[in-house]
C-alpha cells in the first residue's frame, strides 16, 4: 500500500497544524458537554413572571458572589429582564447584546457556536458570515427552549471570562428548573 500524502501524516504536518489538531479535539469535547447541557436544560413552559423570577434568582446568586456581571433576559426580540451589578461596565451590556443575537440565531447556547467553528478548524469571526461586532460567538448566554416549541428567547450574562459566565448561567438554569 502506498504511502499517504505528506499533507495527511502527521508527521509531515507543521506544529501549529498539530496544535490545531488539538484545540479542535479539545472544541469537540467542549461542544459534546455543551450539546449535553442544552439537551438538560428545557422548560416546559416560560412565561414574563418565569423571567422575572429566573432574573431575580440569578441577580441575588451573583450578589452574594460579588460578581461584577450584567444579566438579561429576552423572550423574541423583547428585553423582559435586565440588571446590571455593581463592577459591571457598559461594555458588558454590549457583549450581552452581541452573545444574544448569536444565541437567538444560532438557537444554542453562544460558547456553543464558538466551540462548533473551533471543533470544525474554523474561525467565527471569519467564517459565520456575520458582523462580529454585532454577534458574538462568546460563551455567556443561553437558549430558552421549551420542549415541544423550540427556542423562544435567551438567558445570559456578562462580565466574567467567557466559560465563568457560561457555567454560571448553566448553574441557575439548573436549580431554578429543579425548583420548578
Amino acid at each position: 500500500m502506498p504511502d499517504a500524502p505528506a499533507e495527511v501524516r502527521p508527521e509531515a504536518r507543521a506544529p501549529e497544524q498539530l496544535q490545531e489538531s488539538g484545540a479542535q479535539a479539545s472544541a469537540r469535547a467542549d461542544l459534546t458537554r455543551i450539546r449535553a447541557e442544552e439537551a438538560e436544560l428545557i422548560f416546559t413552559r416560560f412565561s414574563r413572571d418565569d423571567a422575572w423570577r429566573l432574573g431575580s434568582r440569578m441577580r441575588e446568586a451573583a450578589a452574594a458572589r460579588s460578581l461584577p456581571v450584567v444579566i438579561g433576559i429576552v423572550v423574541g426580540q423583547q428585553r423582559v429582564f435586565h440588571a446590571a451589578l455593581d463592577g459591571a461596565v457598559p461594555d458588558n451590556d454590549a457583549w450581552l447584546e452581541r452573545k444574544t443575537r448569536a444565541v437567538l440565531h444560532f438557537e444554542q447556547s453562544s460558547l456553543g457556536v464558538g466551540a462548533l467553528f473551533r471543533s470544525l478548524g474554523r474561525v467565527y469571526e471569519q467564517e459565520a458570515r456575520l458582523d462580529p461586532t454585532e454577534v458574538a460567538a462568546n460563551g455567556g448566554v443561553f437558549p430558552v427552549r421549551i420542549e415541544g416549541v423550540g427556542v423562544v428567547g435567551a438567558v445570559g450574562v456578562s462580565g466574567l471570562p467567557q466559560v465563568e459566565d457560561h457555567a454560571f448561567v448553566v448553574e441557575q438554569l439548573r436549580e431554578f428548573l429543579a425548583e420548578a
